[in-house]
């Protein structure tokens, strides 16, 4: 049977909520997924007082001990995040004892990883220094200014640097919490709990929201030399979607055989090239829909996808919906 794998969740007053119920669920999940005598995760919360937590949505939760209490091994540590937007400010929220303590703890602890704006905490700690990092596109900017020891790169949903993990807004804290199942029991495993938790999910009234899958995550054994060439592959699509990214292009790019780009990027991100490329193509279009006046003509030009035709067969083919469609509702 597999050990239990104890994660602790450090927080504080003014938390976000999901920040520390959503990585709870999804290690919940995995565990009665995998069933068996043992459970697969044991969760605890984390408080500098313990007792009740008021968190920014208004609810309270219940930590079950203070961060004095934490002793022995911990396998997972966790820490939520907050930003304060009062009188139209963003302001990352540091708790000085919760970072303070982490500063202590994150060593002992086989990996670690923020949720959000917890990130501002870790690299308070010193404990981002030297790696790469995300955190919630509001504050990235902030963490980047005031921590210039650490690599913040504002887009992936979550970036892993060695035992450190850090997210993005508070729902890929769930994204982050399954790649961490993966990486603990597998790739089937881990999609098997994102199907019970419905991830993907397609709302009735034609609405759509996803995360970003695992399958476009690394999945592949650690090779630094390739995984980089990689993941700068992926930023430079992002930045030139318009232009030609045939596998045959993005090979070359990478002075790779078609054939030999083709299986390393798919067992780097789980997925081909031209699925990939799609898939990044449809997010842009999507933002652009949600956030500017550029007709359909203009969206499917600037988005890569170059037609409205092929704009409507993606939108309809990913998200069940028309991009008008689209526009209207989530606008």
């Amino acid at each position: 049977m597999p050990e239990t794998r104890r994660v602790v969740i450090a927080a504080f007053p003014g938390v976000e909520l999901l920040d520390v119920t959503g990585p709870a669920e999804v290690f919940s999940v995995a565990t009665r997924v995998i069933g068996g005598d043992r459970p697969a995760y044991r969760v605890r919360i984390a408080t500098a007082d313990g007792g009740e937590l008021p968190t920014g949505s208004g609810v309270r939760l219940l930590a079950d001990l203070t961060l004095d209490e934490v002793d022995g091994r911990v396998d997972t540590l966790l820490v939520a995040g907050a930003i304060d937007l009062a009188d139209g400010a963003v302001e990352p929220v540091v708790d000085a004892r919760v970072t303070a303590w982490l500063r202590r703890a994150a060593p002992r602890a086989r990996r670690t990883g923020s949720i959000c704006a917890g990130a501002h905490l870790l690299a308070a700690a010193g404990l981002l220094d030297g790696k790469r990092a995300t955190t919630h596109w509001l504050t990235a900017a902030r963490l980047a200014a005031e921590h210039p020891r650490v690599t913040v790169d504002p887009d992936p949903i979550f970036i892993r640097s060695g035992a450190m993990w850090t997210c993005a807004g508070v729902t890929s804290g769930m994204d982050m919490a399954l790649a961490m199942v993966a990486e603990d029991h597998g790739r089937a495993t881990a999609l098997a709990t994102a199907r019970m938790m419905v991830m993907y999910v397609k709302r009735s009234g034609g609405q759509s929201q996803f995360s970003v899958p695992l399958s476009v995550q690394d999945q592949a054994p650690a090779d630094d030399r390739v995984e980089g060439r990689i993941d700068d592959l992926r930023r430079w699509i992002a930045d030139h979607l318009a232009e030609d990214l045939s596998a045959e292009a993005l090979a070359e790019r990478l002075h790779l055989s078609v054939r030999h780009f083709t299986r390393v990027f798919r067992r780097h991100t789980g997925t081909t090239p031209a699925a990939y490329v799609e898939a990044a193509r449809l997010e842009a279009a999507r933002r652009l829909l949600e956030e500017s006046d550029h007709s359909l003509p203009e969206t499917a030009t600037v988005s890569g996808l170059g037609s409205v035709e092929t704009l409507h067969r993606s939108f309809r083919r990913r998200l069940g919906t028309t991009p008008a469609e689209y526009r209207r509702r989530f606008r």
